[in-house]
């Protein structure tokens, strides 16, 4: 841990889909439902549909990014990466069962370590939503779902492009008006905390799924790896 650097810390920015939020269980009865109306032989299960549904949608989020196509917004990519991957499996979903599915996006259910670290954190730091997701699903999700009042919610819509391009970072932290290296990148997700390193933000890994943090440079490792929010809690507030 990088005492030093995270002591400097007023602001963290918290990743809200899979740090803050568990997209895996709260999605997995609509995956469930729509496979067990397609039964085939050999079919895949809900936990495999669903991690390579991840990975589409990461990749979809990345070609919306480089290729310029215009910021199409997270659930679109949510929506393209469900086709993809009941395509890749055979299954040519409905109008209907696509529709079911994004139906889920609206109830996800939060971490339940999230909730009194989130109130304990929030009497010595500003605590900031940095997302992938559009303004208004953020601004949803933060009152109906996590049912916390953040200090600001902030979407990658505001300059056009996906985590982690450097652009989402930088307008944070002129947004807040604050030094970089006073903020620090809360995710479960390691392109995340590289991408707020590389413009100079701490960062702050939630090992949630015990997964190795990926490959990279020594300057963009996390200063901080945790696996909840409950580590997170007791981990910076004992270093204040």
């Amino acid at each position: 841990m990088n005492t030093i650097s995270l002591k400097n810390c007023q602001t963290l920015t918290f990743d809200l889909f899979d740090t803050v939020l568990d997209l895996g269980t709260s999605l997995n009865p609509w995956i469930e439902a729509f496979l067990e109306s397609h039964k085939t032989p050999n079919q895949t299960d809900s936990r495999s549909f669903w991690n390579l549904m991840r990975h589409r949608q990461r990749i979809e989020q990345y070609q919306d990014t480089l290729l310029a196509l215009k910021h199409s917004g997270y659930l679109e990519t949510a929506r393209k990466a469900f086709i993809y991957t009941a395509r890749i499996n055979h299954i040519e979903p409905t109008d209907t069962e696509i529709d079911k599915f994004m139906d889920g996006w609206q109830n996800l259910k939060v971490f339940p370590d999230c909730f009194p670290a989130l109130r304990q954190l929030n009497e010595s730091f500003n605590l900031v939503a940095l997302s992938n997701g559009n303004k208004w699903y953020l601004e949803y999700l933060a009152k109906e779902q996590i049912k916390f009042d953040f200090f600001k919610i902030i979407s990658v819509e505001e300059v056009g492009v996906f985590k982690p391009h450097p652009a989402v970072y930088r307008q944070a932290a002129r947004e807040l008006k604050v030094d970089p290296e006073k903020i620090a990148m809360v995710s479960s997700n390691s392109f995340d905390v590289m991408g707020a390193r590389t413009c100079g933000l701490r960062g702050i890994f939630v090992n949630r799924h015990n997964l190795p943090f990926d490959e990279t440079d020594e300057l963009f490792q996390p200063d901080l790896i945790v696996k909840d929010f409950i580590q997170l809690g007791k981990s910076l507030l004992h270093e204040q």
